[in-house]
């Protein structure tokens, strides 16, 4: 069972490239959404086995979230060429900075505080995951279909989905400044 766990989690970080290369170089957007849709299924099949089978483990905590940021990293960079838009941009921007930062309070967390329990993922960083996969299968949905009102809509998701991804990045600094 362990092993379809870290096949899941390595199925993410395979597809984060793969959804940029099937989108970019080889215009196929209808795979390159495929795709994104069935790795961002296995986030949730990773963490809910993991989770019924008490298989939970300390490699998983760790390369869980990284396969999530790969497969984030890539699919934003494909939406970035893809639109073409400053305003993207900076909401792609934001939206990787707060990824990095994240992981460098985790990273800041567990090298200073072992003592301390880990910081665990909250319900509203899994919120915000959610809205970002959404917006960026939106995006590649309006981009394949070449349907503008799915493109509009899918500029407001990620909007939403940037300021959940900062409120969250608050949410997390806040918690290793007040050590918990």
């Amino acid at each position: 069972m362990k092993t379809i766990l870290m096949s899941l989690t390595l199925s993410r970080i395979i597809a984060g490239p793969l959804v940029l290369v099937l989108a970019i170089y080889s215009e196929m957007l209808y795979l390159a959404l495929l795709t994104f849709i069935l790795a961002s299924i296995t986030d949730y099949l990773d963490g809910r086995i993991a989770r019924k089978y008490k298989l939970e483990s300390n490699l998983g905590e760790i390369l869980d979230p990284i396969a999530d940021k790969i497969l984030l990293l890539f699919s934003l960079l494909a939406i970035i060429v893809l639109s073409d838009n400053q305003f993207v941009y900076l909401m792609t921007g934001a939206i990787l900075a707060r990824e990095f930062w994240v992981s460098a309070i985790r990273e800041y967390h567990l090298v200073s505080n072992s003592s301390i329990r880990r910081l665990k993922v909250t319900f509203s960083a899994k919120i915000k995951t959610t809205i970002q996969f959404i917006a960026i299968s939106f995006y590649l949905f309006g981009f394949a279909s070449g349907l503008s009102i799915i493109i509009f809509l899918s500029d407001f998701l990620l909007f939403i989905a940037m300021l959940l991804t900062i409120k969250t990045g608050i949410d997390y600094t806040n918690s290793v400044y007040k050590g918990n």
